[in-house]
């Protein structure tokens, strides 16, 4: 019952050192590329956000990070709430709800909890990107040279990765 439970080491600093823990998982779980079986999905068809003010949202993503909106109606599970949609390439989109009168709490850090998005973009959109964001004031952090994170207009936390799909950090993922 517990033989895939890892036993951690901690190094000198307390942090604990996986590796013997990961190499087992890879073992036990990760079928080899060439031996993979299809996925049973298509793809993602779109990845759900909170907005508090819909056009702040609309003036983020598509003036500010260059996501085209690609429509915009009313919801159909909420009566007076938006649903709204911004093309994030390669036929994934990016919607959005406000939910006027709802009440919601701010974000909390749960597990099982969205932690953050990434967006893959070309290295010459990172680095305009990059700048167009610092040029309106939205604090970021550069992680590697290669990863931006910052929060959107409702604290949303995204990452723009100049890695291609399906690589990260120069290995392929997929």
């Amino acid at each position: 019952m517990w033989e895939n439970v890892a036993m951690a080491t901690e190094s000198a600093n307390g942090e604990r050192d996986r590796s013997d823990e990961w190499d087992r998982l890879r073992e036990r779980h990760l079928v080899p590329a060439d031996r993979r079986p299809k996925s049973s999905a298509r793809g993602q068809h779109h990845h759900a956000l909170l907005s508090s003010d819909v056009e702040r949202t609309i003036h983020f993503y598509q003036d500010l990070l260059e996501f085209p909106l690609t429509e915009l109606f009313e919801n159909r599970d909420y009566t007076g709430s938006t649903h709204f949609f911004f093309d994030i390439g390669n036929g994934n989109a990016l919607a959005f709800f406000d939910f006027p009168k709802l009440g919601l709490e701010p974000y909390r850090e749960v597990l099982g909890g969205h932690h953050h998005l990434a967006i893959s973009v070309t290295r010459e959109n990172w680095d305009r990107l990059k700048d167009k964001l610092a040029a309106a004031g939205v604090e970021t952090m550069e992680m590697g040279g290669t990863s931006l994170y910052f929060a959107g207009p409702d604290g949303e936390r995204l990452e723009l990765i100049a890695d291609p799909l399906g690589e990260m950090y120069g290995q392929r993922v997929l």
